[in-house]
Parts: structure tokens; sequence; C-alpha cells
């Protein structure tokens, strides 16, 4: 990374530790470099050459290096590359000091051998900890847990149960809360930090404790583990078994994770990309992300071509038409769009429960009925003043008003369906309602016009 393409941000001086690691000055680049936020650690050391990138791993432990891999933000397919720089040892050892949750987030992308090997070489506990849940399913509640949080027992008194907090505090993802548990490890309770400290130290924990406890199943979706984090305010969240046997918590900082992964992931879908296609990746693999819904799109354009050849003869008799395809097939591609945007976004926040899905259909019919009015008495007066052709503006004013009724109808339609069928509904792109409302508009548009035609020829 050449100097003057160091970010330059307050406080932090990026140059002075780019000039430490190229002179190779280990005690002043450590001094810096430890001194800073782990965030800022991760945006310095994603941003260095490869080369450079190399020396760093030299100068800081595995265990230093482990803050650094727990909040760098790179692509999931780049994490076997970066692994690849550094020996087994110290990438297994630097695996074993992160969060467990956050290890095995790295471990989904590496394949099965590799996972293997690095879990050979940990030491056994973190290994176990680890193995335990890589074997959840992904994108639920139990592959984004973590098992380092503190629990106590609801027998115990506030001085034992402050002595655990003390001796398990340093490795714990977080403290604010302390669930507690029976005999048999089921949950049965909670108690807040705040709690904790300002009780007596001789009473006991059950008569303390908060017995309405909410907790997540480990094979929920973690888009409904983020929603109910995000509804209740929760800091961290149980996670059980089907027997209420407590396996882990969910933290807050892994529902952002989860949210922000879910947010690209669906804005991706409604612009037709497989996959999150990030800004700094290369033509080739942006292409290969992009290429699948081009090469569907692109058949159902030949759809839309196909049509229009079959209304050739009308076009022929009354070239006019032609002017207004353009007009008429953005404003349904539009309008489904708006209504698109409106179904996935209540789908995806758990807004649209069931009377509130067919309440958003008669909405969004209504919604076409006054904008498809408007909007058609509006062109029905221009295209009249335009071409002094009032047959000619009711046709095309008439066309805008169907054409909208039934593209919101689709817009909102699609993704409710879509749904229902357990698909996710984001699969409906803007570009995929975009064309099929292409093709509806231009059967109604030039289906009418054939109808109609001696008006317009006469």
């Amino acid at each position: 990374m050449a100097e003057k393409n160091i970010e330059r941000k307050q406080h932090i001086d990026f140059n002075l530790l780019f000039e430490s690691l190229q002179n190779e000055d280990i005690g002043k680049f450590r001094e810096e470099f430890l001194e800073l936020h782990p965030y800022d650690q991760a945006s310095f050391f994603k941003d260095l050459d490869k080369e450079i990138q190399t020396k760093v791993y030299h100068y800081l432990s595995p265990e230093e290096m482990a803050g650094i891999f727990e909040n760098i933000e790179i692509e999931d397919e780049d994490y076997k590359e970066v692994l690849s720089q550094m020996t087994p040892t110290y990438a297994a050892e630097m695996l074993a000091n992160m969060h467990a949750d956050d290890a095995v987030d790295v471990l989904n992308e590496l394949s099965k051998d590799q996972v293997a090997s690095y879990l050979a070489i940990m030491d056994n506990e973190a290994a176990q900890e680890i193995k335990e849940l890589l074997h959840y399913e992904e994108y639920t509640a139990g592959s984004i847990m973590t098992t380092e949080f503190i629990s106590i027992a609801a027998n115990q008194t506030i001085r034992s149960a402050m002595y655990i907090l003390k001796r398990e505090a340093p490795t714990a993802e977080t403290i604010y809360y302390l669930f507690v548990v029976d005999d048999e490890k089921r949950l049965v309770g909670v108690i807040s930090l705040r709690d904790l400290i300002v009780s007596d130290d001789d009473q006991m924990v059950e008569e303390i404790m908060n017995e309405r406890v909410y907790s997540v199943g480990v094979g929920e979706d973690q888009e409904e583990v983020a929603r109910k984090m995000k509804d209740y305010n929760f800091l961290a969240l149980p996670v059980v078994d089907f027997q209420n046997h407590l396996l882990g918590i969910i933290t807050v900082d892994d529902v952002m994770d989860v949210m922000e992964e879910e947010a690209s992931d669906d804005y991706s879908k409604l612009a037709a990309v497989s996959g999150i296609d990030s800004f700094d990746r290369g033509p080739l693999s942006a292409a290969r992300k992009r290429l699948p819904w081009l090469i569907i799109l692109l058949f159902l354009g030949m759809i839309t071509a196909n049509l229009m050849g079959r209304f050739e003869q009308t076009l022929d008799q009354v070239a006019i038409l032609a002017v207004f395809i353009p007009l008429i097939a953005g404003m349904a591609g539009n309008t489904g769009t708006q209504a698109l945007a409106v179904a996935v976004r209540g789908l995806a926040t758990g807004d649209l429960e069931k009377e509130e899905k067919s309440k958003l259909v008669v909405r969004e019919a209504g919604t076409g009925l006054i904008t498809g009015t408007t909007c058609g008495m509006l062109v029905m007066i221009i295209v009249y003043l335009w071409k002094g052709d009032i047959f000619l503006g009711m046709l095309v004013g008439i066309s805008i008003l169907l054409t909208l009724i039934v593209a919101t109808l689709a817009g909102a339609l699609v993704p409710l369906i879509m749904h229902r069928l357990k698909v996710d509904p984001a699969v409906a792109s803007g570009p995929f309602i975009t064309t099929v409302n292409d093709i509806i508009s231009l059967l109604i548009y030039l289906g009418m016009a054939t109808i109609f035609m001696g008006y317009l020829i006469g």
C-alpha cells in the first residue's frame, strides 16, 4: 500500500504506523498500534498490502491478532486467503483466542479439511467449544450464539454469585445479564448486573431473579432472533433446546451483524445481484455475481420482444402507438417496484401479519386506482393537446389506468405469494417485477389498440 493512500483519521496517525512497519521498528509499532480501538486496528490492517500484512503477524501475538479478526470487514470468501498468509499454528491459535461464535463464522467459510486441520492444532478446550457450534445449521440462532456466558444456580447466595461473576467475567462475552439455571441446567430466570450489585449478599438468587425470561430456540431463524432483540431492546438473549436447557446466548453485536448481512442480502436481491456485490470486487467476480439474473431477465425480455412482434400489424397501421410504449412500460415498472418495496419491507420487519397482508393488497389496489386515474387523465389531456386525437388520448390514458392497477397489485402480491411458498420474497427483485410488468402493460396497451383499431384509423 502506497503511503499516500493511507487514510488520515482524527487522533490516529496511520502514517506513523506504516513507517514503523516499513522501518521494522517493532517496539514503536506495537506501542502505537495496541493503543488503538480494535476496529481501528482492523481498518488499518485491512488496507495494508499482503506483504506488509505478513510483517504484522510477526509483530503481534495470535491473541492480539484475534481482536483484529473479530472486527475486520472483509468478504467471507477472502478469509481463506488471509489465513493462508499465516502459519497453520499461528492461525489455529488466533482462532482459539477469538470468541467462539466469531471463530465459527470464519471456519464456516473454509473447506472441511481446513477446519479439521485447525481444530486438530488447537488446544482441546477451545476446539471442543468451537465444534459444539459448528454443527448447528447456518443462519439459525445456534450458528450465531456464543457459549461464553455466565450462568448461576437459583439456590445460591448473591455473595457466591458475585464470586462466579468476578472469576468468569474476563472470558465472558457479556456480563450485563446472568442467566439462572436449575440442577439440570434448564433456564429458570435471569438477573441483571444492576440487580446483582444492589442486592444483599446473603439473599438467595431465586428471591431476586426474574422468572419471566425471553429465549429463542436453537434452530430459530437468525432474522427472527434479530427482530425479537430489536423489539424488546435486549442486550443478550438466551438460546435453549426443546427441553429448555441453556445452550448459549446471542449478544447485541452479533445481531447487528445479522441485520447488516440480511439488509445487504435483501438489497442485492432487489437489485437482481446474486449475493452481496462489494465495490472493491474485480470485474470478473462482479460479472459472475450479476450474470445469472441478467440471463434470466434476458429471456424474459425476449418474451416482450416476441409479444411486440405479434402486434406488428397493429403498429404498422398506427405507427404513433410505438411512441407511447416506453411511457406505459416505464410507469408500470415504477409503480410495481414501489409496491414491491413496501411488501418486502413489511415481510422483512415482521409488520405484515396475516390480517395485514389482505389490508396491504386492498390498499395497493386502491393506490393503483387513484394513481392510475390521475396519471391516465393527465396523459389523455396531454396526448389530445399534442396530437389532436381524442381516441388516441383515451387509449393511452385508459391503458395507463389499467396498467398501474395491475402493476401495483403484482408488486404487492408476488412477494406475498413467494413468502407463502417459503421462498425469500426479496428474490422478487425490482428488475424481475419491471420485466413482468412490461409484458402486462404491452398486452393491455396493444391489445386495446387492436380491439379499437377502427377508431384510431378513422
